[in-house]
């Protein structure tokens, strides 16, 4: 995973449901400073995961981009994942 970056999620809208195009990726539930700790989650080969801290379900849909969700606006842009 070194190799690579980890997309970030967040659920600000509070959603049921957002769909990504990884299955590598970090939860953090609402931006900063409302973020619970930030989860890695890996779906494997499943294509749902459930949030252990928000409940946010997430699934992998593959024609979506790695920076793209549905609904859209849920990732966190990466210069502010490193803060």
């Amino acid at each position: 995973m070194a190799d690579k970056l980890v997309p970030h999620f967040h659920n600000d809208a509070g959603v049921p449901v957002i769909e990504i195009g990884v299955r590598e990726f970090m939860c953090e539930g609402a931006t900063a400073p409302f973020d619970h700790p930030h989860v890695f989650i890996d779906l494997g080969d499943d294509d749902t995961g459930v949030c252990p801290y928000c409940s946010t379900l997430f699934r992998y849909r593959p024609d979506l981009a790695a920076d793209e969700t549905n609904p859209p606006g849920h990732i966190v842009p990466a210069d502010r994942e490193a803060a």
